[in-house]
């Protein structure tokens, strides 16, 4: 039995508690609205998981930072953004202010709401420290959760972050109707922009063919379980984004994600007109048909 502290105790920070739970590990759940204090969650955990959503893991990280970590307890990021200010992943964030601590990403095709109700599914879990990235694959193994270890943080943190704006690219195709032949394009085309970011930033390009690339792109851009999704979804049914985001359960992080990495993506040279597009129907500049006949209408080239 390991003793786990989770941070955030919203629908993914809810589902990882339940999957750790299920295990027979001692889970202790911490939110803003806890009555108890923040340290007292923490003594004595081996594994500190960070289930926050990208605007709380800055506070989160300051909050840990007066606190006593010890250098051997392992930090778990489970947070899918990217931070507007510096464009920093969560466990850069996280690597940063725990330099002496073994950080490990968690991320994979894991709609919340699914895990919570048993059904099986799979992830992956990656660290530059690879004994902790095992430590926590034995943690969180089960028979409806299987958990495999990746060589490559960035590639995996990056996979899961991307492609909610995807998603919402996806859900608006969905919305208008446009049928399974625009999808299937649009993914495709979606995975390679993907790929040109994340091999940019350093990432490896074959970790966007595994379980937090392309099995994440393909659970969260076909699903109404999807908050990314259906954010697109409506939009194209015409909702203003601060209707669809006043209804949401959570955070759709590729509603804040889009914008960071289309500033990142224009400062690299690296083409990404799926973003584009998604950044302006966003923003309100472009409707859901003319974002995709945009799309439609760019110059011929070589796949």
């Amino acid at each position: 039995m390991t003793k786990i502290a989770i941070i955030g105790a919203g629908v993914w920070g809810s589902a990882l508690s339940y999957l750790a739970s299920q295990n027979g590990h001692e889970i202790r759940l911490w939110s803003r609205s806890s009555s108890e204090r923040l340290e007292d969650i923490l003594q004595g955990a081996s594994i500190i998981l960070s289930a926050v959503s990208m605007s709380g893991v800055n506070s989160v990280v300051t909050k840990l930072q007066r606190l006593s970590i010890h250098p051997e307890q392992i930090l778990i990021t489970a947070t899918k953004g990217l931070d507007p200010a510096t464009t920093r992943t969560p466990s850069q964030i996280w690597q940063e202010a725990f330099p002496a601590n073994p950080v490990v990403v968690l991320s994979g095709p894991n709609l919340s709401k699914e895990i919570k109700q048993g059904l099986p599914a799979a992830t992956a879990v990656s660290s530059t420290n690879a004994k902790a990235a095992q430590f926590v694959q034995q943690a969180f193994a089960s028979p409806k959760f299987r958990v495999y270890t990746n060589p490559d943080p960035l590639g995996v943190e990056l996979g899961g972050t991307l492609k909610n704006v995807m998603a919402i690219a996806s859900g608006t195709c969905d919305g208008l109707q446009l049928g399974t032949n625009a999808k299937a394009a649009l993914l495709t085309r979606g995975l390679a922009e993907i790929i040109r970011v994340g091999t940019d930033w350093g990432a490896q390009a074959e970790t966007f063919y595994g379980l937090s690339g392309l099995g994440d792109l393909l659970a969260t851009c076909n699903s109404e379980l999807s908050r990314n999704y259906q954010v697109g979804y409506q939009l194209a049914q015409g909702k203003t984004l601060s209707e669809i985001l006043a209804q949401l359960e959570g955070t759709a992080e590729g509603v804040n994600t889009t914008p960071v990495l289309l500033e990142r993506a224009n400062r690299q040279g690296v083409s990404v007109p799926i973003t584009y597009q998604v950044y302006r129907l966003l923003k309100s500049e472009i409707t859901p048909q003319a974002a995709v006949e945009a799309l439609m209408l760019r110059d011929t080239k070589p796949e």
